[in-house]
């Protein structure tokens, strides 16, 4: 019999998913900082918010955390598992 999804073992943690956890933190960490930073004007005021390489970076960090905890790895449905062994 099949087991269910949600009684399976957690996925241990690799090194290389440490890794690219660690990375995403770093991203997201240097994502928001630049997001919330106001460039200096050469008036001494402060001028706008640098946002389109923050975005850039948010979104590149949570596509690498998302990786990182294995939420993009194919999971085979039971159907799919039966047909595959029934060829």
């Amino acid at each position: 019999m099949l087991r269910d999804h949600h009684q399976e073992a957690p996925a241990r943690v690799t090194t290389d998913r440490l890794v690219e956890l660690v990375l995403a933190v770093i991203l997201l960490g240097a994502g928001l900082w630049l997001y919330t930073r106001r460039t200096p004007r050469t008036d001494g005021t402060s001028g706008r918010r640098d946002s389109q390489g923050a975005v850039l970076l948010l979104a590149v960090g949570v596509i690498v955390g998302i990786h990182a905890l294995g939420l993009l790895e194919y999971r085979p449905s039971p159907s799919e598992i039966e047909l595959a062994h029934s060829r």
